[in-house]
């Protein structure tokens, strides 16, 4: 009786105690039910939040493939010595040069043995030169010899025939026609023999001038042989300096100074200052960093949404992508597919570049399959958050920009990067993408709740008077 007794007891103090009446209501309780943070300049710094804006998309005919950059062929310029030679390098390695930079010297006695060979050929010039001009008074003197003979036999002519006219009607004149006859032979003997003279004088001149000419074709020829050596042009190699008219820039070219032919940075340099180099040995090469190409490789099942023309957008591998960030380009594809991996290789050339594009660097190509479908708002899918069962996301209040609102997301297709938003954003919002974590913590559970982060980042429920 008296253990019954008091275990009855016990039960009508425990449900006195559960009937106690419940405290009052504190003032923040009380207050306005808000959805709202505030997150002032502060507390965005020191929690590192970053907001995000809206952006129109076709999310469902959009098509990610992750890749990377690869240079071009023309991208890398290899700077072979075209002579063997002792190399002075002028540039160090990943130093940026520009076209037309003087990358080395080479000193090289095949080039001495080359200014030679033009010094004789350009002296057999001046000479047979000099030649033809002192043959053409000679040339001229024949001519003349050759008119007055022509001349003398035609006087010689009409006298014997004066003569032959005077014997027939008077009789007599056998000697001074004979005479007349003799003459007239010697001056024909004569005219033959300034003829013969003139043929030889001819065939002298001729040979003469048929050397010149191929004087300076070989002249020309070593030229062209000395501007692929030194890569300079042949009216370069010809120019002279100042009043030296008679040694033009070959013959005072001492050493060969090799300029790079494109914009780039020096990516090997597999000699050094005072290494005797052979022909066709590599001394430096030079890679543009901007002529780069972006190759993905997509499956095969995805062929028939595929053409090359498509646009298509080169994006960073990191979480979040600058709109500066996105390059832009078009979709072709490659010749050839994998039949084992059932992957086929695609390739966006880009008609600009941005600093991050550099060989190896990973990324993502984003195809438009379809450019007639309609646009949709969208958000980074690492902007909206699972919280429980839901997911919610903080979009920055038009009024404040120092409030953030939850919004339980209404969300649809996503690309596995951006998502739909169905409803709860508009054109021109903002959204948190660095940082949403932390609001999603301090928020959980709570979302009808207002409440304000300390400087410290520390989060409180309520208004500033709980701080």
């Amino acid at each position: 009786m008296n253990r019954t007794l008091a275990c009855l007891l016990a039960l009508l103090c425990l449900g006195s105690c559960r009937k106690a009446p419940a405290p009052a209501a504190t003032a923040n309780q009380e207050a306005a039910v808000t959805n709202r943070i505030d997150v002032p300049d502060t507390v965005r710094r020191n929690l590192g939040i970053e907001f995000v804006k809206v952006e129109r998309r076709r999310v469902a005919q959009t098509l990610r493939v992750p890749g990377h950059f690869e240079l071009l062929p023309e991208a890398r310029h290899e700077l072979r010595t075209p002579i063997a030679g002792r190399v002075e390098v002028l540039v160090r390695p990943l130093q940026a040069v520009a076209a037309g930079d003087a990358v080395y010297r080479i000193d090289s006695p095949a080039w001495r043995q080359l200014q030679r060979e033009l010094g004789e050929i350009t002296t057999q010039i001046r000479v047979t030169s000099a030649r033809i001009a002192a043959l053409q008074p000679l040339v001229a003197a024949h001519r003349e010899h050759e008119e007055s003979l022509g001349e003398a036999i035609a006087v010689t002519q009409a006298w014997v025939g004066n003569l032959e006219e005077t014997r027939t009607s008077v009789g007599g004149q056998a000697r001074e026609l004979a005479e007349a006859r003799a003459q007239l032979a010697q001056n024909r003997a004569g005219l033959a023999e300034a003829r013969e003279q003139q043929a030889a004088t001819d065939a002298t001149l001729a040979e003469l001038q048929a050397n010149l000419g191929a004087a300076h074709d070989r002249l020309q020829l070593g030229l062209e042989a000395a501007a692929a050596v030194v890569s300079m042009s042949i009216a370069q190699l010809q120019e002279v300096a100042g009043n030296d008219a008679a040694t033009p820039a070959w013959r005072r070219l001492g050493t060969i100074e090799v300029r790079a032919a494109a914009a780039g940075v020096v990516d090997r340099l597999p000699v050094a200052t005072g290494v005797w180099v052979e022909s066709g040995d590599l001394v430096v090469a030079i890679t543009d960093l901007a002529k780069v190409r972006f190759r993905a490789r997509g499956l095969q099942s995805d062929l028939p949404d595929l053409r090359t023309g498509l646009p298509a957008v080169v994006i960073p591998a990191r979480g979040r992508a600058l709109p500066a960030d996105r390059i832009g380009g078009e979709l072709m594809l490659g010749v050839e597919a994998d039949p084992e991996q059932r992957t086929v290789d695609l390739f966006c050339s880009t008609a600009t570049s941005a600093d991050w594009a550099r060989p190896g660097v990973a990324g993502f190509l984003e195809i438009e399959t379809r450019s007639d479908a309609e646009q949709e708002l969208a958000i980074p899918l690492a902007a909206a958050l699972q919280d429980g069962l839901q997911r919610v996301l903080f979009r920055r209040d038009p009024a404040d920009p120092d409030k953030v609102i939850r919004v339980d997301a209404d969300l649809g297709l996503d690309d596995g990067r951006w998502v739909a938003v169905k409803s709860g954003l508009r054109d021109g919002d903002e959204v948190v993408l660095a940082g949403a974590y932390e609001l999603m913590l301090a928020s959980s559970g709570t979302a009808q709740r207002g409440g304000h982060f300390h400087a410290d980042g520390t989060f409180h429920q309520g208004g500033d008077k709980d701080k």
